[in-house]
């Protein structure tokens, strides 16, 4: 069997000109080589696979190179690659300085590249920067790593730093069909699209996964293969999710969803894909954001067409609920079911049935439609208030049936199935709160005179009227202090603990809208004051009750020896 070179190595570039998506720091290297301002000592910082070590080894090549030699001269006794990671002691180091001094026996330059450099030690880092700051002429460093946060300042201030950049899904997509090409692979657009998706910004990644997925297809490679292989979601999952969403459809919903699972996705994946697809469908509505859809044609125009169908509303708040799933879900104990209650929201954002209406209308929107009348928005607070309408006319004949649209009476006997709802218990809520407001911000409103007896017996009577609707408990608190009137509209009442200051603020809509309204004064206000004193005066003991009573008719001791009677 012949020996098989990977593509990452095969077709790894030998020039400048073959690095892929990193124009910018192949076109510095090269006018600093032209121009003899080369650094002698480059930092080669980036994620994983985007060239960094490639880059040094051509710099290494080239900066030796007069034209002269043979292409396949590769300076190799001039370039020296350390491994930080395995070799990162001070002595590792100190060997390494020794042969520094040592001038090259061929070409202008001995080039060290040092690999992972931040797995270097503290020591090793420190015994390294006198020779990184005054290295020999002849002596040129280039560092490479993924992680330059690790790097101690003092070697970063020493270094002419490079930021390599992740490989772009585009560039990814067409350097791999490049290699196709090369190998006599026929490749679907969209299945080299997926893996330079699933490289990450990695070249050496997709590179790798394109050997692993020829290896499963053959020379035919098509979007199903890549994604079986691959074990990635497919456009068409999230296409067909979408559909189903945007219908209404639930069951078929968690049909399709339960269906994804058994084909081995996780949840977790699954949710996550679908608020990115909803992100993809939102870009596509306006023309100057489409080229942030990164995808192949075929694809894009799949895109296009279904966010026709859906409203940018819509999709705002379908990633709004996919993002919120998606945080929860590693925190989740039942992570199934959440994702199918999120699911289940989603395809209730567009539902104009029962649910989104029973907000406005007591009776369900649906009846309506049944008997093909348009609904009647209803006020909470006075149909709950509504009384009976009583006549005392003759009864009317029956008069002929004709064909009219019948008509609804609500009033108090009519029966409210959805009258005890969150929905309307809110909506009565917000109706009362909105009352409140209109009370006190209208300017026009009357505000006469008023005297302080006028104010008692309007108290008086509010009283009464509280005591006949069998709150006795709130009768007899106002009824502990009389009003007395200060700054002309303001009432002023003292209670003997803090106990009976709330009862009443809880009430005290209903009291000043009541003496506001008698009194035809709305600038009329409330204000309670504990009074400490009064409330030891009710605490009285029953000897102390007996005092009291005895003061004031002494008879009643006489009473109380002659019948022999307890306190």
């Amino acid at each position: 069997m012949e020996h098989f070179i990977v593509s990452a190595r095969k077709y790894r570039p030998q020039t400048f000109k073959d690095v892929v998506g990193q124009q910018a720091i192949t076109n510095t290297l090269l006018n600093a080589i032209d121009n003899n301002h080369l650094a002698q000592a480059l930092l080669f910082t980036g994620p994983r696979g985007v060239g960094k070590t490639t880059c040094a080894r051509i710099l290494a090549k080239m900066i030796n190179s007069d034209g002269q030699e043979n292409e396949d001269e590769d300076f190799a006794f001039n370039i020296f690659e350390l491994d930080a990671a395995s070799n990162n002691s001070v002595d590792d180091i100190r060997n390494l300085t020794d042969q520094v001094r040592i001038p090259p026996q061929v070409g202008k330059y001995k080039v060290y590249i040092i690999d992972e450099v931040h797995m270097l030690s503290q020591a090793a880092f420190n015994a390294f920067l006198k020779t990184l700051e005054e290295p020999p002429k002849h002596c040129i460093f280039i560092l490479a790593t993924t992680e330059k946060h690790k790097i101690i300042p003092t070697i970063l201030s020493r270094c002419q730093i490079f930021d390599f950049k992740r490989i772009t899904v585009t560039d990814a997509k067409e350097y791999l069909k490049y290699i196709a090409e090369e190998q006599g692979v026929t490749a679907e657009d969209d299945a080299l699209h997926i893996i330079a998706q699933k490289a990450d910004g990695a070249m050496r990644d997709a590179l790798s996964i394109f050997d692993r997925v020829v290896s499963f297809s053959g020379k035919n490679l098509t979007r199903q293969a890549v994604t079986e292989n691959l074990n990635v979601l497919d456009y068409e999952t999230y296409f067909e999710s979408t559909d189903l969403i945007l219908e209404n459809k639930i069951p078929d919903l968690l049909l399709h969803f339960n269906n994804t699972l058994s084909k081995g996705f996780d949840g977790h994946h699954y949710i996550a894909g679908l608020a990115s697809h909803f992100r993809d469908l939102l870009v596509c509505k306006a023309p100057e954001t489409i080229p942030l859809l990164e995808v192949g044609d075929e694809t894009k125009t799949k895109y296009l067409e279904q966010s026709k169908k859906a409203s940018q509303s819509f999709l705002l708040k379908g990633i709004d609920l996919a993002n919120d799933c998606d945080l929860k879900y590693k925190s989740s104990k039942n992570q199934r079911l959440l994702v199918e209650l999120c699911l289940m929201q989603l395809a209730s954002i567009t539902f104009d049935g029962e649910k989104k209406n029973s907000r406005h209308y007591i009776i369900p929107a649906s009846y309506f439609k049944k008997l093909g009348v348009k609904p009647v928005s209803v006020d909470l607070e006075v149909a709950a208030n509504a009384q009976p309408t009583q006549t005392t006319s003759k009864p009317k004949q029956p008069a002929p049936q004709e064909n009219k649209t019948p008509k609804i009476v609500l009033n108090a006997q009519t029966k409210r199935a959805s009258g005890l709802s969150l929905s309307s218990i809110r909506a009565k809520k917000d109706h009362l709160e909105k009352q409140k407001e209109i009370v006190v911000n209208e300017d026009d409103l009357p505000k006469e005179p008023f005297t302080e007896k006028e104010l008692v017996d309007t108290w008086n009577e509010y009283v009464l009227i509280i005591k006949k609707k069998g709150k006795h408990n709130l009768a007899s608190i106002l009824a502990i202090d009389m009003p007395k009137v200060k700054n002309n509209t303001e009432i002023h009442v003292v209670y003997p603990n803090e106990t009976n200051k709330i009862e009443v603020e809880r009430s005290q809509h209903d009291l000043m809208q009541y003496i506001r309204k008698k009194l035809s004064n709305y600038d009329i206000s409330l204000n309670i004051e504990i009074n400490e004193v009064l409330e030891k005066k009710y605490a009285y003991t029953t000897a102390e009750k007996f005092e009291k009573l005895k003061e004031k008719n002494p008879n009643i001791a006489l009473l109380r020896k002659t019948f022999d009677l307890d306190v």
